[in-house]
């Protein structure tokens, strides 16, 4: 009898889950039972994934492990390097210029203190429609920060309610790039995927920022930490000082306003140059000045600049102040990226095909076998985006069989792909590192507000479709 090869007895039919599965066991190892910091942590489970890989993936080359796990980390630095590095001279100098703060009150002064969180989910909400879910996070993380510094207390719902607003809408609402590439995948109108998304996101962000945010805020007191190269004592410090002594209201907005205006710019005339063809010759423009690169890049400045006046500190001060803010963020741009390089190993694997292959016959209703796949694949995976384009992909061809309209079909999508972010998805590393959070911490808010976001954005989609399916 000839031998099997070793390579051809493991290649069996379900590699791909056994491969999730040490992965998932190697993460917990190491960042949670040995406490690795995050990033070294991060980097040898995807080493190890890697060499998994060797084993069940036919073209997956021993030789190539380190070197995939590295392509991997440098492209997810290319998505969020310059952006962190840029947040980190943001939120230093909205913090400790006072710009923040100003903006708090201002939140308080119109809609009392008590309604704090109201104002910070419904912010967060509207800049995440034109704008990617990290760069409002980047931008309203301060204001959260300075919000507990102000009053004293509910940092869990004040960062609750920033990432509940921004990652709701940033799965359900067009021109956000995820749902908008899902519509034209499944052949939905645009305005009717704009106005069911609407409709889906707003009970998602109450249930997951305001109800959730609330009831977990009363049974987990995060307190502020240092973070972003900016200390508990400064925040405090800036938090006493009287308004007179703050920057204006429209100084304090300027980097929020360039940011997401700027990027804003970008997504408007892509989206809509067809329909006014006038707008294609400011596509140029809009691309470099909307490019999320160069408009946080702006926006840095601007908050620098505010820094530099409200501060009483030489030039070369001021330049050292920004090189410290940089080194901070160095940091937390290397975690995200190999929280993204870990999830991009486990992707290799083929667990996303795999995943949704074998629920692509699952005997279920076509909005719910949408959301399963979207949301296995999310878990196994990491990446809300991708697990959303595979499960478009697949129900693409079935939408014939819709007896609801298409755009149901994208919301279905939408909530399965933003389920459990975990240790594999770099979003979970961008919030737990500017938020300031333990990765315990992280679980209990930022996991588990995509979660809800999920399980309600399915069940309004099913309620929506039967009340008023818009065939």
């Amino acid at each position: 009898m000839v031998p099997i090869p070793l390579q051809a007895a493991v290649e069996f039919a379900h590699s791909p889950l056994l491969t999730f599965i040490i992965g998932l066991i190697i993460v917990v190892a190491l960042l949670v039972w040995l406490d690795l910091p995050a990033f070294i942590g991060l980097i040898i489970s995807a080493f190890l994934v890697g060499v998994v890989n060797t084993v069940f993936v036919a073209d997956f080359a021993a030789a190539d492990a380190g070197s995939e796990v590295a392509t991997a980390f440098g492209n997810g630095m290319t998505g969020i390097g310059i952006p962190i590095l840029m947040a980190a001279v943001i939120g230093k100098g909205m913090l400790e210029s006072g710009a923040a703060q100003r903006i708090v009150r201002g939140f308080q002064n119109v809609l009392g203190e008590s309604n704090s969180d109201v104002a910070l989910l419904g912010s967060s909400s509207v800049l995440a429609i034109p704008v990617f879910f990290d760069s409002v996070f980047y931008l309203m993380a301060p204001l959260a920060r300075s919000m507990r510094a102000r009053v004293g207390r509910d940092y869990t719902l004040f960062i609750v309610v920033v990432g509940a607003g921004a990652a709701t809408t940033h799965v359900f609402v067009p021109p956000t790039p995820g749902p908008l590439a899902v519509a034209d995948q499944v052949g939905s109108n645009l305005g009717m995927t704009i106005l069911v998304g609407l409709a889906v996101a707003i009970p998602a962000a109450i249930m997951s920022g305001l109800v959730y945010g609330r009831w977990i805020n009363n049974r987990l007191d995060i307190p502020l930490r240092d973070t972003m190269s900016t200390s508990t004592e400064e925040l405090q410090e800036v938090a006493d000082r009287p308004t007179s002594e703050l920057p204006g209201v429209l100084e304090s907005l300027a980097p929020i306003v360039l940011a997401v205006l700027l990027i804003a710019s970008s997504t408007f005339v892509n989206t809509f140059q067809e329909t006014v063809p006038a707008l294609a010759s400011l596509q140029p423009i809009t691309d470099f000045l909307g490019n999320k690169n160069v408009a946080l890049t702006i926006a840095a400045l601007a908050a620098a600049y505010t820094f530099y006046r409200f501060e009483s500190m030489t030039q070369s001060e001021w330049s050292d102040e920004l090189t410290e803010a940089l080194r901070s963020g160095g940091n937390i741009a290397a975690i995200t990226a190999a929280g993204g390089a870990f999830g991009a190993l486990l992707a290799a694997s083929g667990i996303g095909d795999y995943l949704a292959g074998a629920l692509q016959d699952v005997g279920i209703g076509l909005l719910i076998t949408a959301w399963l796949i979207a949301a296995i694949v999310r878990i196994a995976q990491g990446s809300a985006t991708a697990a959303m384009l595979t499960a478009a992909g697949i129900m693409a061809p079935l939408t014939g069989q819709l007896t609801v309209h298409p755009a149901y079909l994208v919301m279905a999508i939408g909530a399965g792909g933003n389920i459990f972010s975990w240790f594999n998805d770099s979003g979970f590393w961008l919030v737990s590192e500017i938020g300031g959070l333990t990765k315990r911490e992280t679980l209990q808010t930022w996991t588990a507000l995509t979660t809800i976001i999920s399980v309600t954005g399915l069940v309004t989609v099913l309620i929506m479709s039967t009340i008023l399916p818009l065939t």
